[in-house]
């Protein structure tokens, strides 16, 4: 009688196909080859680090009650840019204020001139008036030891995707903190810390700015550094400063240093 036991047959396994059909870089790349990208592939630009004081110009004032991460950056039509950050940030809020771009653009035109030593005033001249009513109560503040950026307000920022796109658009374009009554969800905040910016939240009530004001935030650094719970700002207002307060909420070391460092891409590189 015939076995019905099941036979065992033996397989072999040849990788030549493999080797034939497939790259393996591992270990053989060229470093005097240049790698080539495609035309919207494009280098994250640098973000210098927190400085001890900041000018923050005030550049859209949301007031709906939740902003969504779709309106902060939308999908679709932007797509093709996920690898371009300056050509993505071209939409940052179009959908809520399309006038929020080219302001922004404006502010960092002063932050680029004094990062390369150059002079703020003729890249922002309105900025020279909200610098000298600073300077009257703060005159040791300079473009040495003050950065100049962009805000934004809204209520309640962030809610839906964990897009980080949200944050980073406004970070490559000249950002440096958002203020809210509060944050959507834990993770877009955790974006706007990832990219450096400052998750500053404000008591619910009238705001002691609007838009296109600029604010001071005197000794910003220290208060990062030293845990401060309570923020002092002031609002330039009809050729005065107005004091104001603000919180930064828990933060972890890791997240303190990430913002003094200006992003955590300037992190991981310590």
């Amino acid at each position: 009688m015939k076995s019905t036991a099941p036979t065992k047959p033996k397989y072999f396994f040849d990788q030549t196909i493999y080797q034939n059909r497939v790259f393996d870089s591992h270990g053989v790349a060229d470093p005097s080859v240049e790698v080539k990208m495609g035309p919207n592939i494009k280098d994250w630009p640098k973000m210098c680090a927190l400085t001890d004081n900041l000018v923050l110009k005030v550049v859209s004032e949301i007031h709906d009650p939740v902003t969504t991460t779709d309106e902060l950056i939308p999908s679709g039509e932007t797509s093709s840019y996920r690898s371009n950050p300056l050509g993505l940030a071209e939409f940052t809020l179009s959908r809520k204020d399309p006038a929020y771009v080219e302001r922004a653009k404006e502010v960092q035109k002063a932050e680029k001139a004094r990062e390369e030593g150059g002079q703020p005033y003729e890249a922002l001249p309105e900025l020279k008036d909200a610098v000298d009513v600073i300077l009257q109560k703060f005159p040791d503040a300079d473009e040495h030891n003050t950065g100049i950026g962009s805000t934004i307000f809204a209520v309640k920022p962030g809610d839906g995707s964990a897009r980080e796109q949200a944050a980073s658009c406004q970070k490559v374009l000249g950002g440096w903190a958002n203020i809210a009554h509060e944050y959507a969800t834990k993770r877009y905040r955790s974006n706007l810390i990832n990219w450096g910016m400052l998750p500053l939240v404000i008591p619910e009530g009238e705001l002691p700015f609007g838009n296109g004001d600029y604010l001071f935030l005197p000794g910003i650094r220290e208060a990062v550094e030293q845990k401060a719970a309570d923020i002092t700002a002031y609002a330039v207002k009809n050729g005065a400063l107005q004091e104001f307060h603000m919180t930064l909420g828990e933060l972890t070391d890791d997240e303190r240093e990430i913002i003094l460092k200006g992003c955590l891409i300037n992190f991981n590189r310590k």
